[in-house]
């Protein structure tokens, strides 16, 4: 009896359990809610409300204006460029062209890099020995470079633009997702899976794919901070987006040749690339310690 009774007050009652609560850090939930501002931005739907003008609308008479907070006019938030033209509903659209451009090269680079390492693990032999060659290519070789001379072959749309800046990251991808099936198939509920019969293509997507999507979705991140630089640089350049759209790199490359007069021109737009490099970074640190069991144990 005294055993027992020791026993039962050493059981947690249903009031002392722990509960478990998910707790997201400050700079996380700081990012999280940027970059969810950024989508509603990027999907136009805050966009054209928060736009007071056309993105086109000139007004020479108006141009070089300061923002209000130094002497600026309350018709114009952040002034002006050099064509009199709104820098607030420049920056919200152009961000929507940034952003909408990011995304499509991150999904495109990692669809075709994962597929890539997919195969190249499963099938081994010559096609991983092809693969990994194709890899290693692309690794030598500077992503910049290689973007620039794409773009001299395949002009500046937009849509030359996206597949140019998804190509540029599909090496990654390959790489973590094959080393990911290399280490995985040889595991024990891989081979539960291979004894009862399930082989080829379904043991791949139903058994190794799910359990190979963390990485993937932390180097995702990662990457998409990549394109934006890249693309912004292309555009500073003037061989990225083109007018008469717009695009945050383009903005910063209009403004370079008016820092010592007007210097908002090109400070806005550097402002929010750099804001959004810094959110992802935060969002991508963040998944990597929750997704990641070695980091969490």
């Amino acid at each position: 009896m005294i055993l027992q009774r020791k026993t039962r007050s050493l059981e947690p009652s249903e009031e002392n359990r722990p509960v478990r609560t998910f707790s997201l850090p400050i700079p996380p939930l700081i990012a999280v809610a940027l970059l969810l501002a950024f989508v509603l931005l990027a999907l136009g739907l805050l966009a054209p409300i928060l736009a007071p003008y056309s993105i086109r609308e000139q007004s020479l008479l108006n141009r070089l204006k300061p923002p209000v907070f130094i002497s600026g006019e309350s018709s114009y938030l952040l002034g002006t460029d050099h064509l009199g033209r709104d820098l607030l509903s420049r920056l919200l659209f152009g961000l929507r062209t940034t952003l909408g451009i990011a995304t499509a090269g991150t999904l495109l680079g990692l669809l075709v890099g994962a597929g890539l390492g997919l195969l190249a693990g499963v099938t081994g032999g010559f096609i991983d020995t092809l693969i990994m060659f194709l890899v290693d290519i692309q690794v030598a070789l500077p992503s910049t470079l290689v973007a620039l001379t794409a773009v001299a072959i395949f002009g500046t749309s937009l849509q030359a633009l996206i597949l140019i800046l998804g190509i540029a990251g599909w090496d990654a991808y390959a790489r973590i997702v094959r080393g990911q099936v290399l280490a995985t198939r040889d595991l024990a509920f891989v081979e539960a899976a291979r004894a009862l019969g399930v082989n080829g293509w379904q043991l791949t997507l139903r058994h190794i794919l799910p359990n190979i999507v963390s990485p993937i979705i932390v180097l995702a991140t990662m990457n998409f901070s990549f394109i934006v630089l890249l693309e912004s640089g292309l555009s500073f350049l003037g061989l990225g987006v083109q007018p008469p759209h717009t695009s945050l790199g383009l903005m910063l490359g209009a403004g370079r040749d008016y820092m010592a007069s007007a210097w908002w021109i090109a400070a806005w737009p550097a402002s929010l690339i750099i804001l959004i490099s810094i959110v992802i970074s935060l969002l991508g640190d963040w998944l990597r310690d929750v997704l990641d069991p070695n980091l969490s144990a």
